[in-house]
């Protein structure tokens, strides 16, 4: 089941219309009061969520998911107005899998379903290590020598893609794609500030994350003596 976050009734429809009619169930939600009723009793697949909403507004709901582990999990989908861009980003750092500029076609609100359906597949989470590093994907922890770190929801998946590729080095166009969605247009500096604030909150362990000439980042296993 899709469900559909929209004030604007004509676009509501035509969104539950589009979904239904390519294969998918869909419903619609007028304001985040109801839509959050509705999440105490039953779990969508994905969420399209407009980020203008009366009362509570799509980025206060993004971020409650996110903060709760039953729900941090559902693939969400923004929907923001044509030169949002501190929306966008905002959205995306708090855990958007995509967004949609309005206005956009049906088509185009079909595709990134499938296509963030297709990424955010169920898989086994994992505790990676490096050294005294360790992230828990199940309990979205991270700790430092037993110490809890605490981490933005997109720092800890920059880190989680580091510890499950040791020594692989990423382009920061990979980076975006990987992490804030795979047609994020924003600037590579996004990826840069992310990077200097993950090396900052990780202390010690922060070196392990190095710069690659002309190419991006890559974390640097710990030589053992």
């Amino acid at each position: 089941m899709i469900w559909c976050v929209e004030d604007d009734a004509s676009i509501r429809d035509i969104e539950v219309y589009a979904l239904n009619s390519t294969g998918f169930e869909a419903r619609g939600f007028a304001d985040g009061a109801a839509f959050w009723a509705a999440l105490e009793k039953e779990r969508p697949e994905l969420v399209v969520l407009d980020v203008m909403l009366p009362e509570i507004d799509g980025i206060q709901l993004l971020r409650r998911m996110k903060t709760d582990a039953a729900l941090r999990d559902i693939p969400v989908i923004m929907a923001t107005a044509k030169g949002a861009e501190y929306d966008k980003i905002l959205g995306l750092d708090l855990g958007a899998d995509d967004y949609l500029t309005k206005p956009f076609g049906v088509m185009e609100l079909v595709s990134r379903v499938k296509a963030v359906l297709r990424r955010c597949r169920p898989r086994q989470a994992e505790v990676l290590r490096c050294g005294g590093l360790t992230v828990d994907e199940q309990e979205h922890s991270v700790t430092a020598d037993g110490a809890r770190v605490e981490l933005t929801y997109k720092e800890f998946q920059l880190l989680r893609l580091f510890l499950a590729h040791p020594g692989t080095a990423f382009t920061r166009d990979q980076l975006m794609e990987q992490v804030w969605g795979m047609d994020f247009c924003g600037e590579s500096r996004t990826v840069d500030m992310h990077i200097r604030t993950l090396r900052q909150k990780l202390g010690p362990y922060g070196s392990l994350i190095q710069t690659v000439r002309n190419v991006g980042y890559r974390l640097e296993e710990p030589k053992h003596e």
